[in-house]
């Protein structure tokens, strides 16, 4: 819209600058910022009136009832304040923001639904069942595997459609080939969930979502660039540069968000939110061909995954017994009574190390 409006101006001095990246990026990320913090509480009021509140579940131990009552379904804040930071900086023709776009409404509304049932029946158990939600989890990787790995697909070339990248190594690992299709709804299903699963406790997930969004949003700068990209040795990609104007508003929405989610919350995020999140970042790491870097750069959610899988399906339904005091993981280190503000800045401190072991690989390969 900028672009569009400037392109009119166009005698006014500096009137280039918005066709910049790194300007986009940089006020797309403060647009969204300035719109969360100035509908949060607006939008906040209005989930309070409308009885969307926090179903708090029962740890046995560890007492959750601080948190019943606080509104949730907060993930409409991170959603607004980016949809229109996009819509303003974004570039609307190009097909790597229109189906990141398409990600965001998809995951928004399965979150939002799933938020919903759990408020008119009264439980945080009462959402959708995990059946139904891995099944429109699966129908979107189905969409976007047709959509990415079609002969006419405008992403990338086709040679490297189905070729698997793996931090620190050069070349291509392995050319998946029509396994590519599962390895997408894999992907999907993982990444949306793991930021699902890590959303529990007060700022949680919101910071650790962040650093995964730049270190995507730097990937997705070199390779949006021939030059750096050759410098790098990375495939050029023609366009996946508006992917840098999408992770940089969302990284504006989320720490808007943060400003109502630090301890003590004010509302929560709820499915609304992880699901989007995790909905947006896995799509752009299967745009971007960097979908296992994330098991670096999201180390901390891949550990609350693990954490999850291991409690539910190996020690649970196998073992018959637990192995984890609780799980997700930070559930765990409540039951030993540390604190819930310290717990979330380890998280986030080890969330750091994560990013920056990410950004190694950018050289060292």
């Amino acid at each position: 819209m900028f672009i569009w409006l400037m392109n009119l101006l166009s005698d006014i001095p500096g009137h280039r600058l918005v066709t910049y990246i790194s300007f986009r990026t940089l006020s797309a990320m403060l647009t969204s910022f300035l719109i969360g913090v100035f509908l949060g509480r607006k939008l906040i009021n209005i989930i309070f009136q409308l009885n969307f509140r926090e179903r708090a579940r029962d740890y046995g131990d560890i007492s959750p009832r601080n948190k019943e009552g606080t509104p949730t379904m907060g993930g409409i804040i991170i959603f607004l304040s980016f949809l229109i930071s996009v819509l303003l900086w974004g570039k609307l023709d190009n097909p790597f923001l229109r189906i990141i776009l398409f990600a965001a409404f998809w995951f928004t509304a399965l979150g939002f639904f799933d938020d919903y049932l759990k408020n008119v029946r009264g439980s945080s158990d009462g959402g959708m069942s995990r059946g139904v939600k891995l099944f429109f989890q699966v129908l979107f990787g189905i969409i976007l595997a047709l959509l990415v790995l079609s002969p006419s697909s405008p992403f990338f070339p086709a040679e490297l459609s189905t070729k698997l990248f793996v931090p620190f190594i050069k070349n291509p690992v392995l050319d998946l080939s029509y396994f590519y299709y599962p390895f997408i709804i894999l992907v999907i299903i993982g990444i949306s969930n793991s930021i699902n699963f890590a959303d529990g406790l007060d700022g949680l997930a919101a910071v650790p979502t962040s650093l995964v969004a730049v270190v995507y949003a730097v990937f997705a700068y070199v390779l949006s660039n021939s030059k750096l990209a050759q410098y790098f040795l990375f495939p050029y990609i023609d366009g996946c540069g508006e992917i840098v104007i999408l992770l940089g508003a969302l990284v504006g929405a989320i720490a808007a968000f943060l400003w109502f989610n630090t301890y003590p919350a004010e509302i929560f995020m709820g499915d609304t939110g992880s699901l989007f999140l995790g909905g947006v970042i896995a799509t752009s790491a299967i745009l971007l061909k960097k979908e296992i870097i994330f098991l670096i750069a999201g180390g901390v959610f891949v550990i609350e995954f693990l954490s999850v899988f291991i409690q539910d399906y190996i020690g649970i339904k196998m073992l018959k017994r637990r192995i984890f005091y609780r799980a997700p993981v930070h559930h765990s280190f409540q039951f030993l009574g540390i604190a819930e503000p310290k717990i979330v800045v380890r998280f986030w401190i080890i969330a750091v190390i994560f990013t920056l072991i990410s950004l190694i690989s950018l050289k060292l390969r």
